[in-house]
């Protein structure tokens, strides 16, 4: 093992000058060891939150109201989820990056956003108790087209951090919808209804599943995934997604 390790000291370098990369949002040379797509001083400016929030939705409180009560619109409406957490705002270098991790084909950014997830997330207890993590689904031609899932190439990073096991496949997406970003604020929850469903609801029964998304902007999708599986007869669900928007 180490000379594995001096040997890849060695290596790495040489690397870097024979096949050099540069991050794709700055072009930034890419020389310290493990950077990939983006370097280390775009992941340091994304502005994580670390004020007050909702303790329902995650909603982010920027007065220094008081965060042991719930937002308005939690108060009209209780989420059939306990608990959503995000790491900032949709913006900056934060949205940049999860344009590229989404559409621009970069999986792998999946590794270094969901250390920050775990990182800066997990002190708030959201992965206590947990028993099973389940990413959001897409419609199956949709995923084929993309060629991956984004929750859950997330999903299975955190599973790997926290030591929680993932269920894909249980939560599945049963309804083509139009594309959320397509839709006013009021349409995107009609768009969804009856979207999601559960296949082996004997896995879920009584207990506790973490949900992984990328942007929380109205939160339907999240709401509609936790309602089918309250009705599938999970004991709770949390949601944790990158960004709200």
């Amino acid at each position: 093992m180490k000379s594995w390790l001096f040997l890849d000291r060695i290596i790495h370098p040489v690397k870097t000058v024979i096949f050099p990369s540069y991050c794709r949002l700055c072009s930034r040379l890419l020389e310290k060891k493990g950077e990939k797509v983006i370097c280390s001083d775009c992941l340091e400016l994304i502005e994580i939150h670390k004020g007050a929030v909702c303790p329902v939705c995650g909603r982010f409180y920027y007065h220094n109201y008081n965060s042991e009560f719930p937002c308005q619109d939690c108060l009209n409406d209780l989420p059939p989820f306990t608990r959503h957490r995000s790491l900032g705002a949709y913006a900056g270098r934060l949205k940049e990056i999860i344009i590229l991790f989404k559409y621009r084909g970069y999986e792998n950014l999946s590794r270094p956003l969901a250390r920050l997830v775990y990182k800066y997330l997990a002190e708030d207890g959201l992965f206590s108790g947990v028993d099973f993590i389940l990413p959001v689904p897409l419609y199956r031609k949709r995923e084929k087209a993309r060629g991956f899932n984004q929750a859950e190439l997330l999903a299975r990073e955190l599973s790997r951090l926290c030591s929680i096991p993932t269920l894909p496949g249980v939560l599945v997406k049963v309804k083509n919808t139009p594309a959320q970003v397509s839709l006013e604020a009021s349409d995107r929850e009609v768009n969804l209804k009856g979207a999601f469903s559960v296949r082996k609801k004997e896995k879920i029964e009584n207990r506790t599943l973490l949900l992984v998304d990328d942007v929380f902007t109205t939160g339907s999708t999240v709401k509609e995934c936790a309602l089918a599986l309250k009705r599938a007869g999970a004991r709770e669900v949390r949601a944790v997604t990158l960004a709200r928007a």
